[in-house]
């Protein structure tokens, strides 16, 4: 069993920005891939970007590129997501997210384990 912690939510400004952690514990070496997932209200979960286990290849959503950057420290078992030059339609529970795909962005239906969300609220 592995579980996924998020933190580091919370209110910024437009413009602003956040750093979300994602702590993991349990069986992480059988994940190939760890990333982000976002859910606004009345919409479905969506992709924002991910990492390979290694570090060594990166994916994104366009709506992020040149924004957010993902990184691992392995030795923490922890995922982070730095989010600059955020904007109100970035406002989101964000999901950090688990999978053994390898070599491409993750989809929901990869997904293998979740973490149980972090709420970001973007002002204009």
């Amino acid at each position: 069993q592995v579980q996924l912690v998020e933190s580091g939510g919370g209110l910024v400004q437009d413009g602003g920005s956040l750093r979300l952690s994602c702590e993991a514990s349990g069986r992480t070496f059988s994940y190939a891939a760890m990333g982000w997932f976002r859910q606004a209200p009345g919409k479905e979960r969506e992709f924002v970007i991910s990492i390979s286990w290694s570090g060594g290849s990166t994916y994104y959503a366009d709506f992020v590129k040149g924004r957010f950057t993902i990184s691992r420290d392995n030795a923490k078992n922890t995922l982070y997501l730095q989010m600059n030059s955020l904007k109100p339609e970035d406002t989101a529970v964000y999901y950090c997210a688990a999978a053994r795909v390898r070599g491409r962005g993750l989809r929901p239906g990869d997904i293998d384990d979740w973490g149980q969300g972090t709420q970001v609220i973007v002002s204009s």
